[in-house]
Order: structure tokens, then sequence, then C-alpha cells
């Protein structure tokens, strides 16, 4: 029977900027040449590669459009990111101070 896993194990969640960088190392793409090409700063890109930026909803429409994707596959990438985040950071606290609301 496998062994369970416990909190502890979890893995941390996967920043958008990571699945980004695996995209343009398996097409050869340098970070500054898709700057160029979606025309944004150059340190927007390397921000999200870094994990240290979200994707907008104006830079999902720009990445959305060069690599001939949805803006929505690049925005619940992140947003998954940022709940997932959340919970590994607050889900017990918020657990504890927030009351449900009783049923009508």
């Amino acid at each position: 029977m496998p062994k369970s896993r416990n909190t502890t194990d979890k893995l941390p969640p996967v920043h958008p900027g990571e699945i980004l960088k695996e995209c343009l190392d398996d097409l050869g793409i340098s970070m500054n040449r898709l700057a160029k090409e979606i025309r944004v700063p150059a340190n927007r890109i390397s921000s999200i590669v870094a994990g240290q930026r979200a994707i907008t909803g104006e830079t999902a429409l720009r990445l959305a459009r060069y690599f001939r994707t949805a803006p929505e596959y690049w925005l619940n990438m992140q947003a998954r990111y940022e709940l997932e985040s959340a919970r590994d950071q607050c889900e017990d606290r918020v657990k504890s101070e927030v009351r449900p609301r009783d049923a009508a």
C-alpha cells in the first residue's frame, strides 16, 4: 500500500513563469527576444520567469497571441498558483478566524 503524504511533503505550487521558461527553452527563444516580439519591457518577462511578477491580463493576451494559445491558459495558471500559495500560507489561519455564515 502506498505511503500517504503529509502536508510537509507537499510540493510548492508552480509559478507560471516556470512554465513560460520551459516553453522558451523548448523553442530556443530568449527572454529578450520574447519581450521584443510581444512588445513588453524585457524586465517584465525576466521577472515573470523568476517568479517575482504575476501574469496580468494584458500580458496573458500578448503571450496567447504569440504562442497561439488562449489568454485563459496563462491567467488560469496564475490564479491556480495564487490560490495554492494562499492555501499553503494562510488557509489554517483563515479557517480559525472566519466562521461560515449560518444557512438561511
